[in-house]
Order: structure tokens, then sequence, then C-alpha cells
């Protein structure tokens, strides 16, 4: 119930705002912004997805061939299951169990990989996605930016998602 209050609050002290703003005067101008479009359309967040794409396949190669390789070796065990002396079918399932545990291992590495690479990125493309945003902001004179993900409803118009696109796209350059 809190976090739903906390959720619901910014959305409402928005609002407020938004009430006030259009008693205050005509000069006072409200925008909106879609901050997660831009980090998926601009060509830093596009290099990041081919990037996320060459890992994500490369994972995906490694993860079968290693499924593959215990189909393989649970078959075999099974198969050799009844002719089998007890140590011997003893040693080869805990192969078998260590062999799964390895391939546990490697798909949790890889996806806290791919998390990590997400994070990065984000941190480092929201502080400049920001500034863009202020800039525009102060140079068209806008009394507010709202980003469209965290509001409750925005006018279309006053959408200026491809302007700080377009100019983060000219001024980003991703840190190697």
């Amino acid at each position: 119930m809190r976090n739903k209050i906390l959720r619901v609050l910014p959305l409402v002290l928005g609002l407020l705002f938004l009430c006030s703003v259009s008693m205050a005067g005509a000069e006072e101008k409200i925008g909106f912004v879609d901050v997660r479009e831009i980090m998926v359309n601009s060509d830093a967040g596009k290099k990041a997805s081919e990037e996320f794409k060459k890992t994500f396949e490369k994972n995906k190669t490694q993860i079968q061939a290693k499924e593959t390789e215990l189909k393989k070796l649970r078959e075999e065990l099974e198969k050799q299951r009844s002719i089998l002396k007890e140590a011997a079918l003893k040693e080869k399932e805990s192969a078998y169990q260590k062999k799964f545990h390895d391939y546990q291992v490697m798909v949790k590495d890889a996806n806290e990989d791919m998390q990590k690479r997400d994070q990065e990125l984000s941190r480092s493309m929201i502080p400049e996605i920001m500034k863009v945003i202020s800039t525009i902001a102060a140079k068209e004179k806008y009394t507010a930016v709202f980003d469209i993900g965290t509001a409750l409803f925005f006018v279309k118009e006053k959408d200026l998602t491809k302007q700080v696109l377009a100019e983060f796209d000219r001024t980003y350059k991703p840190k190697k």
C-alpha cells in the first residue's frame, strides 16, 4: 500500500503543479520527453543494442552447446545405469552433477553480465540525456519537462523527445 502511495505521489504533485502553472499565466511552458525512447533510438543506444545482441548470441551459443553436452551425458548415463556397478554409477552421476552445476553458473553469470552492461549504459547515458533536456528546456524557456515514462498523461504537441534525441546524438560521445 505504501509503495502504491509513493508511486502515485509524484503524479499527484505533478498534476497539482500543472494546475497551478495553468492558473499562474500563459508564459508557463510544460514539455514532455520519453527518456526510454531516447536511450533505445539514439545512435549510442543502437550501438549498445548491437553489442548486446552479439554478446547474447555468443552466450546463447555457448549455453546451447553446454545443454547438448549435458543431454548426451544424461542419455549415456541412463543407458548405462543398469550395467554399471554402483561405484562407477555414482562417479558418473557426480561428474554429471558437476557439469550441470557449471552450466547453471554459466547461465547465471551470462545473465548478470548482461544486466551489468545495461546498468552501466544507463548510468552513462541518463546524466547526458538530462543535460540535453536541461539545455533545451532553458533555451526554449520551459518551466518543467516531464518524462513520459513517469507522467500520468502528456500533451503530444509538447513532446520534446525527437528534439532531445537529435541533440543527444549530436553531442554524446560514449566513454570507452
